[in-house]
């Protein structure tokens, strides 16, 4: 094991890119003990990527390059910018709120920083705001993703655990909003002490449009249930709301009630049983393409092949980090390391708040080196059984460990946000690094909230009945 990591490491250190550092670090390791035949490394990394679930990375991605190529991404900003952009630092606050929507339709941080991070850190860099600045910002709130449902690691971990997935979405959201507020007060903070300005006048009109808008969706469930009651089909019902909608959106031409309506969709079709959350992906393709080419006819055959191609892109540099971190989390396993870990953690304590002190720190040092995928798939068959013993509700552990390994993709060596927004700010990845470490203060009292507050967690999951 001291080879494995201490190879990978040094090659890191030297400049080596990640995916080839975890790659030759696991050959080495293969070649020098013979654990395996040396073929095992091509059958770890084409077995790393054929996942079911993990194909909703590239739709997703695809989604929110559609959302940008239409310009859906741009309403949901410029609604954002309505509703906050007046306060103090109100780019940065936007960035926050515009996340918050956005994590409706990915799922994932890496979508939410690939898709409207790339116009906040435009926007923000535009109106003088720090390149530095701009770019912590967007990775903070791009963790929210996978709090706020739908979520990918969510459906990773309900599948590992035999947690329900449904129960696991609803208690992401209270977080979500904890979360969201933290960084607000963050960005508050630093606009005083910087002396940022407001970047968007106060004007009442805007700012009840805007709330108008957030009441119209807000509405649709609700006009769903009515009609429910007069004894019309569910499905029946979804279809009048929807064409009622789309004829208010139509006639009163509202800015961003369309794209709000995403994760409404999404959420009340995995909830419904219309599909499952990696289909859920698709249908946020397909909702984009409705957007662009029939609702407001901005997206022609060039833009929609560039969103392809922008896709392809990004999801192979991912996925090839995936390839390779799934060899390295394999030879992890064989190595008996995380197994060592959960035996030491034990024989520490048998208490239940130090073992998830212990546990928090576990995970935010695997985070450091493994894909989220496959540190769930190797961290939850260990520590499920100590979770239970300790009488810890699964549910409440799922979202400590997403939020661990969010914090996870923000820093080197294998934070994957960390390295798309160094390529869409165009910075070094140690400049990057050091502008997000400030942003880490409010995700860490957010993880110390949700440890130790477990009804921030349940409280929601357990009113609807999802959980007991």
């Amino acid at each position: 094991m001291l080879l494995l990591v201490g190879s990978f490491l040094l090659l890191m250190v030297v400049g080596v890119p990640v995916a080839i550092s975890m790659a030759v670090a696991s050959v080495l390791y293969l070649v020098f003990f013979g654990v395996a035949p040396d073929i095992i490394v091509a059958q770890r990394m084409i077995a790393g990527v054929e996942s079911f679930p993990l194909l909703a990375v590239p739709f997703f991605i695809l989604a929110g390059n559609l959302m940008n190529s239409a310009g859906v991404t741009g309403r949901i900003y410029s609604f954002a910018v309505s509703l906050v952009g007046w306060m103090k630092g109100g780019l940065a606050q936007v960035n926050i709120i515009g996340s918050v929507i956005f994590s409706g339709m990915s799922g994932t941080a890496l979508a939410d920083a690939a898709g409207i991070g790339t116009i906040e850190i435009k926007a923000m860099k535009d109106h003088g705001y720090p390149v530095e600045a701009a770019v912590g910002v967007t990775a903070a709130s791009a963790t929210l993703g996978p709090i706020f449902p739908p979520s990918l690691p969510f459906v990773i971990y309900g599948m590992m655990a035999n947690v329900s997935i449904g129960a696991l979405f609803m208690a992401g959201i209270l977080p979500g909003i904890v979360m969201t507020v933290l960084m607000m007060i963050t960005v508050a903070i630093f606009a005083y002490v910087k002396r940022w300005g407001s970047d968007a006048p106060f004007q009442i009109r805007q700012l009840l449009e805007a709330s108008l808008e957030i009441v119209v969706v807000a509405c649709v469930p609700v006009l769903i249930y009515l009609l429910t009651l007069t004894g019309l089909s569910i499905n029946a019902s979804v279809g009048i709301a929807l064409v009622l909608l789309l004829a208010a959106d139509w006639y009163f031409d509202f800015s961003a009630v369309m794209a709000l309506m995403t994760p409404v969709i999404l959420i009340g079709g995995m909830t419904m049983g219309w599909f499952t959350p990696t289909e859920a992906a698709v249908a946020a393709v397909l909702w984009s393409l409705f957007l662009g080419l029939v609702r407001y006819r901005t997206m022609t055959m060039a833009s929609l092949a560039k969103a392809s191609f922008d896709t392809i892109e990004t999801t192979a540099s991912v996925l090839f980090i995936v390839t390779a971190a799934s060899v390295f989390a394999w030879l992890l396993t064989v190595s008996q390391a995380a197994q060592l870990l959960s035996a030491a953690i034990l024989s520490i304590t048998e208490n239940k708040w130090v073992f998830l002190i212990l546990v928090n720190i576990l995970m935010l040092f695997v985070g450091c080196f493994l894909d989220t995928i496959a540190a769930i798939t190797i961290l939850v068959p260990i520590l499920l059984p100590l979770v239970l013993k300790f009488d810890i509700d699964p549910v409440h552990f799922g979202l400590i460990m997403t939020l661990n390994l969010m914090i996870g993709l923000l820093h080197p060596p294998l934070g994957m946000v960390l390295f798309v927004l160094s390529r869409v700010a165009k910075l070094s990845v140690e400049r990057t690094t050091m502008a997000i470490l400030p942003w880490l203060v409010p995700l860490f009292i957010a993880l110390i909230a949700i440890t130790f507050i477990p009804a921030i967690t349940l409280w929601l999951p357990t009113q609807l009945g999802l959980i007991k």
